[in-house]
C-alpha cells in the first residue's frame, strides 16, 4: 500500500523532472526555429498548468485583442532587472500595484512574468487576499508568439529579458538577454 502514492506520484514526478533536465540533440534543434521554440514553450506552459489549476488565465491573443478597448491593469511581477529591459505596454510592477490597490479597485487585473510560473503564484496570493486576477498564459514569452508590442522607457523595442537560458523561447524577431 505504501508504493500507491509514490506509482500516482510518478508522471507528475517525470514531468516535473522533463522540465528541468536538459534538451537532447533533437530537441535543442527545434529551438532553432520559431515553430519549435513555441512548441517547448507550450509543453512549459502545461507544466505551469499543472502546478497552478486553481489560477485563472487569459490567453496572449485575447490580451492583445482586448488592450485597445479594455480597462486593464497589467502587472509585471518580473525582477527590476527584467523590466529594465522592456514590460508590455502600460504594464507596473506589482510593488506599485500593491500600493495602489484601492485605486485600481474594479479593473481587469493581468499579471505576467516570463513564462507564468512567478505570475500564477502572484496572482493565486492576490486572490487570498480578495483581489480578482488573471494570468497571462505563457506571459511575456507568449506575448511575442502572439505578436504583442513591447515597451522600454515608453518606446517600442524588440528587446526581451528571457529570465535564463533555458527560457530563450521569444518568436522571431526578438533580440533576447538574460
Amino acid at each position: 500500500m505504501a508504493a500507491l502514492p509514490a506509482v500516482a506520484a510518478f508522471p507528475a514526478a517525470v514531468t516535473a523532472l522533463a522540465l528541468l533536465l536538459p534538451l537532447g540533440p533533437a530537441q535543442a534543434q527545434s529551438r532553432d526555429t520559431e515553430e519549435g521554440r513555441r512548441l517547448i514553450m507550450e509543453r512549459m506552459i502545461e507544466g505551469v498548468r499543472e502546478d497552478h489549476p486553481d489560477v485563472a488565465t487569459i490567453s496572449a491573443a485575447e490580451l492583445r485583442d482586448a488592450l485597445p478597448g479594455g480597462d486593464f491593469v497589467l502587472v509585471d511581477v518580473r525582477t527590476e532587472r527584467e523590466r529594465r529591459v522592456s514590460t508590455l505596454p502600460g504594464a507596473i510592477p506589482a510593488s506599485e500595484f500593491e500600493r495602489r490597490l484601492a485605486e485600481l479597485a474594479g479593473r481587469t487585473v493581468v499579471v505576467y512574468c516570463t513564462i507564468g510560473a512567478r505570475s500564477s503564484s502572484y496572482a493565486r496570493e492576490m486572490g487570498r487576499r480578495g483581489v480578482d486576477v488573471f494570468n497571462l498564459e505563457g506571459s511575456v514569452l507568449a506575448w511575442t508568439h502572439a505578436g504583442g508590442p513591447l515597451v522600454h522607457e515608453g518606446m517600442p523595442t524588440n528587446r526581451l529579458h528571457v529570465y535564463g537560458r533555458r527560457w530563450n523561447l521569444a518568436a522571431d524577431g526578438y533580440e533576447t538577454v538574460w
